[in-house]
């Protein structure tokens, strides 16, 4: 089936793109084959870059000629929700610890707007033999007005989560905002704790015991992962207090919070979108 669906993907996306109107970045969306990070319908993949181009734009300070940087990028998903907002001198820079979803990236998307770096970060989930410690990212202070992640501190450890983030805060302009996803275990999450069983649940097609976060993650008191997880990283959640800590720590402030519908609830996206803002 999935061969199937990678051959009709490719003459539907021919098709497609010459029907594109008013959402030109669109044509940017990979083949069947190259759409990865958990998303790989094209339905899905278009209905992702629409969600958080909307948020870039209620949460920019200015609509063009922004310089983002997208912490984790994968195969380029929120590289074209950003393209509106280049305008005609910002620059979007993609970094990923995954040097293939880099490789991809550099010869799908054009330059000069777009750059791909491979980050050689050491994680257990994806790229355990690459380096451990941690590493300042290769930028200057102050210089982006967008740092984006989609699952990325998801798969951080806690020690990872705080280096991180405040590597996000120093390389972000002051006014500048951070848009970040995250399994937050408020109070939205216990309530809706009981419902958690095997049967798929509403908003999502994957068993809703997935997203139990019961275990510590190593030994944490405020990051937590799942009984399904092969290795902590594989599914990050971060109770409130933790987040608080986490945030307070950068130096960043929460400006908004999008509940996800991981919890069972209508929400903008599947996972819990953070906005941070820098003072």
């Amino acid at each position: 089936m999935a061969d199937s669906y990678a051959s009709l993907d490719a003459h539907y996306i021919a098709l497609d793109r010459l029907l594109i109107r008013r959402s030109g970045n669109l044509g940017l969306i990979p083949g069947a084959t190259d759409r990865r990070g958990g998303k790989r319908s094209y339905a899905e993949w278009a209905h992702v870059v629409g969600i958080f181009q909307t948020l870039m734009y209620l949460h920019l300070e200015s609509h063009e000629n922004n310089d983002i940087l997208d912490v984790g990028c994968g195969t380029g998903l929120l590289g074209i929700a950003s393209e509106p907002f280049l305008g005609r001198i910002g620059r979007y820079v993609g970094m990923d610890v995954m040097r293939d979803e880099i490789d991809f990236c550099r010869a799908h998307y054009p330059r000069p707007k777009f750059e791909f770096i491979h980050f050689d970060m050491a994680n257990p989930e994806y790229t355990p033999d690459q380096r451990a410690e941690h590493v300042e990212w290769p930028w200057q202070a102050d210089r982006f007005d967008l740092v984006t992640a989609l699952s990325v501190w998801t798969h951080l450890n806690e020690a990872d989560a705080y280096f991180y983030l405040r590597e996000t805060a120093r390389v972000l302009r002051p006014g500048g905002k951070a848009i970040i996803t995250f399994f937050v275990l408020d109070d939205q999450y216990y309530a809706t704790l009981p419902q958690r069983n095997a049967d798929p649940g509403r908003y999502h097609r994957m068993p809703r015991n997935l997203w139990i976060f019961d275990r510590p993650a190593y030994d944490s008191q405020d990051w937590m992962t799942t009984p399904t997880a092969s290795v902590p990283e594989s599914a990050i959640g971060v109770t409130q207090a933790g987040m608080d800590r986490l945030i307070a720590d950068a130096g960043l402030c929460l400006a908004h919070y999008y509940s996800g519908n991981w919890k069972e609830r209508p929400g903008v996206y599947f996972q819990d979108v953070l906005i941070l803002s820098k003072p």
